[in-house]
């Protein structure tokens, strides 16, 4: 069993990669946010006796579950707004779907601007390109080799075959190589 100190180290040490895949899902800082948030709470209040060995795969399937909760109440959300759309023209709509992350805090004391301006400028490609993936094979690909996960894990926490992961996975890294190759990026 997880004592309070391990499941609150646990979750300080998934938070920041839990924020950037759900930020690949949604494409919404804020949103990402208050789902990582939820998928926390409920890990602690309904999980948190559990062994520590097993939080990693409840946490992403939580996780999972959390996001399609959000998906299915902004496709809610969107009818009612579309069906009300017609008594008014909101002019406040700020949402861009396009913004980016920030780039990583740490960089080297030694590394030239050059060189921080170049990887940061194939970051935000590999970004782009992951976040044009399917959704399946996004989140098959990040928890891969995002979040270092084997593939009966991965297939445990989307609910799928481990077959399926493979394949997910394989058409993934075949179709970011191809996307990066074409931009002259050879990894």
């Amino acid at each position: 069993m997880a004592s309070d100190k391990e499941l609150a180290d646990f979750l300080t040490s998934i938070e920041r990669r839990a924020f950037k895949q759900t930020v690949y899902a949604v494409r919404d800082d804020d949103a990402a946010l208050d789902i990582v948030q939820d998928a926390m709470i409920k890990l602690a209040e309904k999980y948190g006796d559990r062994p520590l060995a097993e939080l990693a795969l409840l946490f992403q399937r939580i996780l999972q579950n959390v996001t399609h909760d959000h998906f299915r109440r902004q496709k809610v959300r969107n009818t009612w707004v579309s069906l009300f759309s017609s008594f008014g023209n909101p002019e406040d709509d700020d949402f861009d779907p396009l913004e980016t992350i920030e780039g990583q805090e740490h960089t080297s004391g030694s590394e030239s601007s050059q060189e921080r301006l170049e990887r940061d400028q194939v970051l935000a490609l590999i970004d782009a390109e992951i976040q044009k993936l399917p959704a399946r094979q996004r989140e098959a690909f990040l928890m891969r080799y995002w979040e270092d996960m084997d593939v009966a894990e991965t297939a445990a926490a989307m609910g799928c075959s481990e077959g399926s992961v493979k394949t997910h996975c394989s058409r993934a890294t075949h179709a970011l190589a191809a996307a990066l190759k074409a931009k002259g990026i050879t990894l």
